[in-house]
């Protein structure tokens, strides 16, 4: 079987007057077997039938062929790849972390509260985190204060994923955006 220098650069199936074989097995547009057919055959079925002769399969004995509506086909496989697509990426969110201390000032406080905001608004996912200090472990139910405070500073947009947890001297929080239907 000689290759076509037109499919194998766009990585698309070769179709009618492109495939070179001598014979093919040859699949109606039902899925039903029709047999091993002459090229010529084959290309007078899918012409009857209105479709396009597409090459499934190079490398059995015989190629197989199948009978469909190749244009069709294709923008099925871009709506899959695209789903596909959509479904990766939101599995891949992207989680943005921010810190806070124990004695945080009011103004620093409401910045990073506008900037988690702003990326929970874009869908991301956000990790709020506390470090202690010294003698701020034996306090630590004021970083959990701390933590709550900024869950109900962006609870418009936001849920509690996973409540404060302490961790060594870290409390963290994550937030998820609310899914909106």
């Amino acid at each position: 079987m000689e290759v076509s220098s037109i499919a194998s650069k766009n990585k698309e199936l070769y179709i009618n007057e492109q495939i070179r074989a001598k014979e093919v097995m040859v699949i109606g547009p039902n899925g039903e077997q029709l047999g091993v057919k002459p090229i010529k055959d084959a290309l007078t079925l899918a012409s009857y039938a209105g479709f396009d002769l597409v090459l499934m399969n190079p490398n059995c004995k015989p190629p197989v062929c199948k009978i469909m509506d190749y244009n069709r086909y294709k923008y099925d496989q871009k709506k899959k790849q695209k789903e596909n697509m959509k479904k990766q990426r939101e599995a891949n969110l992207e989680m943005k972390e921010y810190r806070l201390s124990v004695s945080i000032d009011v103004h620093d406080f409401n910045t990073r509260v506008v900037n988690a905001t702003k990326y929970l608004q874009k869908g991301h996912k956000v990790k709020v985190t506390i470090r202690f200090k010294g003698r701020e472990m034996a306090h630590n139910h004021l970083g959990k204060d701390v933590l709550l405070r900024f869950a109900e500073a962006t609870k418009e947009v936001a849920t509690i994923e996973q409540q404060p947890k302490l961790d060594g001297r870290f409390m963290t929080m994550i937030l998820a955006p609310i899914k909106e239907k």
